[in-house]
């Protein structure tokens, strides 16, 4: 985790009070960077978040599945057979469809 101080200075106290405040906020969410701003008696503080990792679900033949490893041959040979439908270019006025 990247912590960054600008414009002044920060106690290490003060910058994991203000990384505790964040995290209990957010409970959910892995942070990758903060960066506190010191205006005077003022902080701003910004952060990012690390990329949430995602698995992509889909549809195939009736399951919803993130990958193919557990199917056997002959639903991995269904996916491979299926029609994948499109979106095609359609260049048509209006006035051509009405």
């Amino acid at each position: 985790m990247e912590i960054k101080v600008i414009g002044g200075t920060l106690s290490q106290k003060e910058i994991n009070t203000y990384v505790m405040q964040l995290k209990e906020a957010n409970p959910d969410k892995e942070f990758k960077s903060f960066e506190f701003t010191v205006d005077g008696d003022y902080v701003d503080v910004n952060y990012t978040y690390d990329a949430v990792p995602f698995e992509r679900i889909r549809r195939i033949t009736g399951y919803l599945v993130g990958t193919l490893d557990r199917f056997n041959n002959a639903k991995r040979t269904e996916v491979e057979d299926r029609v994948k439908h499109g979106i095609t270019d359609c260049s048509c006025s209006l006035e051509e469809i009405a």
